[in-house]
């Protein structure tokens, strides 16, 4: 019976390493850069977005949404996400100060990614200025599943961050 326990104990050991090793490891990426980096700057990233928020507001423009119940074991807040169709997805993002006056000049990018994973990211530098907002350039978006939508921009020494859940329902 000692030595079935002890072939047993080997055996799921076995199975447990295996299975372990055969699981992707997946790179997430919060504030648009690796997870390493952006815990080991936490508080230099808190700190931006403090003075970002204090002089400015990013909003998402005529974006439709999906209308979620609200989870009521969750402190989180609550955001109804935006939704997305299948094939070309553009978005819009303006750029206010506190006075209400259009912020033109910021240096803005927006990333497309799915939770938990970097392999269907889609990444755009330097975002265009169309008059009335930052567009980014029409995004191709095929897989049915959550996304989200991250948008920096910084202004001279403040840096800004907006992430906003999105759905691709089939």
């Amino acid at each position: 019976m000692i030595i079935g326990f002890l072939f047993l104990g080997l055996g799921l050991g076995y199975w447990t390493i295996k299975s372990a090793s055969e699981m992707p490891v997946e790179k997430e990426n919060a504030y648009m850069m690796s997870y390493q980096n952006a815990d080991m700057n936490i508080n230099e990233i808190m700190a931006l977005q403090e003075a970002f928020n204090a002089k400015y507001t990013i909003e998402l423009m005529d974006a439709k949404t999906i209308k979620v119940d609200e989870n009521k074991n969750s402190r989180r807040k609550h955001v109804d996400p935006v939704g997305l169709n299948k094939g070309a997805n553009q978005f819009f993002y303006r750029l206010v100060d506190k006075n209400g006056t259009e912020i033109k000049d910021a240096k803005v990018s927006f990333m497309l990614t799915r939770p938990h994973t970097d392999l269907d990211d889609k990444t755009i530098e330097n975002l265009a200025f169309n008059g009335k907002s930052f567009e980014t350039p029409k995004i191709d978006i095929v897989k049915a599943g959550r996304y989200t939508l991250v948008l920096k921009a910084k202004i001279g020494d403040a840096v800004g961050y907006l992430e906003t859940p999105a759905y691709l329902v089939k």
